[in-house]
């Protein structure tokens, strides 16, 4: 079984956003880190690894500096990083980005695909299932749990407050949540691997069946109004009151607003 897994290396929020004048994220100012749904469909992956003997190849469209998130998946287990970067695939929306990756899973083969179902730096959800179009495969999103059966995958679909049992015939792609699972450390003998291992950069030449006019920038039709850092809060209001008097200000606010 061979099986693809897009990863993106996303902002660390923790440390600030940093905006570009045209309002596109600053990624090369900014610390990164893995982003979280994409790192559970990496678990996924090395648990079916682990379980059939699966390839695992992980793809990431980005910066140079997106490679780190390639040397931390092979340290987790994964067998070979792709990097597709470009100075025309700058400043891409999630059509732009489906469209690029589509372009690189192309060279590949592949039973499965697994994507994150959605990125915190745009929380779309969108990109996975883009890439499921444009490649003419069955989708399943929102999987909570997932099992091989034959050539056929069985996911349990997360729902409201309950789930669904779906089953495609591979080669398929899969969306996967957080919650999937606990994702793996890094082990000494896999940083050591990572450390030594070649990572292949894919540019634009590499994209299969891909018009420019779909890449970057200029081929993103969605348009930034406005762009901004986290809403600063002011202090409040402050008073100072004993403990029947704060009880009652309370009760006050809290039938004004209507919360009771």
């Amino acid at each position: 079984m061979k099986i693809v897994v897009c990863v993106k290396q996303v902002p660390d929020t923790k440390g600030g956003v940093k905006f570009n004048p045209d309002g596109t994220l600053d990624r090369s100012a900014m610390l990164a880190i893995m982003n979280p749904d994409d790192k559970a469909g990496l678990e996924a992956a090395l648990r079916l690894k682990d379980q059939y003997g699966a390839e695992v190849t992980v793809v990431t469209m980005g910066l140079p500096k997106a490679e780190e998130v390639l040397r931390e998946a092979i340290a987790m287990g994964a067998d070979k990083g792709i990097l597709v970067t470009d100075r025309v695939l700058g400043g891409a929306d999630t059509w732009a980005t489906s469209q690029t990756l589509a372009g690189a899973i192309r060279n590949l083969e592949y039973d499965l695909i697994i994507t994150g179902r959605q990125a915190i730096d745009g929380d779309t959800a969108q990109v996975g299932p883009q890439i499921s179009e444009h490649l003419n495969l069955p989708v399943i999103s929102y999987a909570q749990n997932i099992k091989i059966e034959g050539n056929s995958v069985i996911v349990e679909r997360q729902f409201d407050d309950r789930y669904h049992v779906l089953k495609a015939q591979m080669p398929c792609l899969i969306t996967a949540l957080a919650e999937l699972n606990e994702p793996r450390y890094m082990t000494p003998g896999g940083i050591f691997d990572a450390y030594n291992a070649e990572i292949t950069v894919w540019g634009r030449d590499k994209l299969v069946d891909v018009e420019d006019s779909n890449l970057g920038l200029k081929g993103s039709p969605t348009q930034i109004a406005k762009a901004s850092d986290k809403v600063r809060k002011g202090a409040g209001e402050k008073v100072v009151l004993d403990p029947t008097e704060s009880v009652d200000y309370i009760m006050d606010k809290l039938l004004t607003k209507h919360v009771i």
